[in-house]
């Protein structure tokens, strides 16, 4: 079983209890809040290193550290092979500010795009921008239902149920 599926397993799969679920994410949300501070402490420093490595560096363990580094691989500039690594891959957090704040709001982790870090990264209006464009990236449009009486929409001119609602 790879880094990946074990921690997946853990996390969300049915070998563990919800009592060691509600545990396992109490305690990953801290070391993760813990670990964005301070890579945003320095957003244009890349972090490289083996899984083990960056664990060890952050002070957690290997599997915390391989959740960190799902959640973080699409806001990344060059994602990292995380479906097959080990704890002795070398992987590199290259941020993307943009597509991680973009990505935590899309996740509901205020407490992670709340942070003051974000302050001297991006301005209070381009957070809000990209707020409302994951806001509105969920929001499903329905186009205006076309009466029979109405002019047809490809554009003929004839009334739509004497031309493509003829058939409908």
């Amino acid at each position: 079983m790879t880094l990946l599926e074990n921690w997946r397993t853990k996390a969300y799969g049915d070998g563990t209890n919800e009592k060691e679920k509600e545990a396992l994410w109490k305690d990953y949300f801290l070391t993760e809040k813990g670990i964005y501070e301070k890579l945003l402490s320095d957003v244009k420093h890349v972090e490289r290193g083996t899984v083990r490595e960056l664990a060890e560096k952050f002070q957690t363990d290997v599997q915390t550290m391989t959740g960190f580094l799902d959640g973080i691989n699409e806001s990344l500039h060059e994602e990292n092979p995380i479906e097959t690594m080990d704890e002795d891959t070398e992987v590199k957090l290259e941020i993307d500010p943009e597509k991680l704040y973009y990505h935590m709001v899309e996740a509901k982790a205020d407490w992670l795009y709340g942070l003051e870090a974000w302050d001297s990264i991006l301005t209070e209006a381009r957070r809000k921008e990209l707020y409302k464009e994951q806001k509105a990236s969920g929001t499903i449009r329905k186009p205006a239902k076309v009466g029979r009486n109405d002019p047809c929409p490809c554009g003929s001119g004839k009334k739509y149920k004497h031309c493509c609602g003829k058939n409908a």
